[in-house]
């Protein structure tokens, strides 16, 4: 079978794509205890564009040093040292012709690992459902948050806009802000995690807001040039079966103001990528942001199967396709399909077990070029 949609170029902002394979952000706890990216994550990126990934984005990487951090040796873009020790990162992925973008991420309530703190904070004083998960070092249920303060916020903000500046400055091609799987910016998006009062809680429209400002804040600091997404999803790490109240209609509030913001792209993760998200008849999560959002769709969720990732681009329900499990088994996904290589499967417990940090076997393995 050809690939055409697949193997087509996409122009994202001001880049142009080599193809619409795009590595999705996966925590690897691989980072050095003070944050630096590692020598092993140098090696690890750079798999994924020799393996013929278009795009690769970052795992999840907290900035700043308050409380963002959400694991153990997960790695930060929070100061200059973190800034300098991800531009050999960048520089790998870059020499093989591949984009690399910076995802940043504040844990909030869903922390269950800081250097800086023992404290988490959350929009309202709530702790998220279920338990924290053993392979990225947590154990027990998640400790309930301190609620936010104004000034909180405001510092979250600054965080944001800092960060994707040190993102800059260490040369990757732009920043996704992780508004999705019960991180902060989407317990604030989160009707039954925030119960607050103010202009941030209660409506869809309050609850979007800090989003929003985010947004708004990241782009007037980075320039119009500078690739600016945000990665958007209804399920959480410990909530796999959330679903947004008003489903579709909250759906086009969200995308429709998202459409209307300064991204370039939204990025929509889902448990299968192709499934009905609110219920019998609806569209997909993707198809939602495509149609309401008007702006450039990375979808994911169960599309290791190349057949129904190109079919998912020729139905115009996404632009790029990304993927997080079927890359960690095909660090060289786009080469073997495009070679006719038969695809390797997903090994949990060889990859992810005991802990997800990076494995010798993986950096080892042998890439289709």
């Amino acid at each position: 079978m050809t690939y055409n949609q697949l193997f087509s170029t996409f122009k994202l902002g001001n880049h142009t794509l080599d193809n619409r394979f795009v590595v999705a952000p996966m925590t690897r706890i691989s980072g050095e205890k003070d944050g630096r990216a590692s020598e092993a994550m140098k090696h690890y990126y750079e798999r994924y564009a020799k393996g013929g990934f278009g795009l690769v984005i970052s795992e999840g990487i907290y900035p700043d040093e308050s409380y963002s951090q959400g694991y153990h040796q997960q790695p930060g873009l929070a100061n200059d040292a973190h800034a300098q020790s991800w531009k050999p990162v960048v520089e790998a992925v870059r020499n093989h012709g591949a984009k690399l973008i910076a995802q940043l991420m504040h844990a909030g309530g869903q922390s269950q690992g800081n250097a800086f703190t023992d404290e988490t904070i959350a929009p309202s004083d709530i702790a998220p459902k279920g338990e924290q998960l053993g392979f990225y070092g947590g154990s027990g249920p998640f400790q309930t948050p301190k609620a936010m303060t104004k000034e909180d916020i405001t510092d979250v903000k600054d965080a944001f806009v800092q960060s994707a500046l040190l993102a800059k400055e260490a040369g990757f091609d732009g920043i996704e802000l992780h508004g999705a799987n019960g991180y902060l910016l989407d317990q604030f998006l989160t009707d039954y995690l925030n119960k607050r009062e103010d202009e941030y809680g209660g409506s869809v429209e309050n609850r979007l807001r800090l989003l929003l400002e985010v947004i708004e804040k990241v782009r007037s600091a980075v320039g119009e040039e500078y690739i600016v997404g945000i990665r958007i999803s209804q399920i959480k790490v410990a909530d796999s079966a959330h679903k947004w109240t008003d489903g579709e209609q909250e759906a086009e509030y969200i995308f429709s103001k998202l459409g209307e913001s300064a991204l370039d792209y939204i990025h929509v993760t889902d448990g299968d990528a192709t499934a009905p998200a609110f219920g019998e008849g609806t569209r997909t999560l993707a198809e939602a942001a495509k149609d309401f959002g008007g702006l450039p769709v990375i979808a994911n969720g169960k599309l290791g199967e190349p057949e129904k990732a190109e079919q998912l681009l020729k139905d115009g329900h996404a632009d790029l396709v990304s993927l997080g499990t079927s890359a960690l088994a095909n660090p060289d996904f786009p080469n073997r399909v495009q070679r006719g290589e038969e695809l390797k499967k997903f090994d949990f417990q060889k990859t992810l077990l005991p802990q997800a940090g990076i494995k010798d076997h993986e950096l080892q393995a042998t890439l289709v070029q």
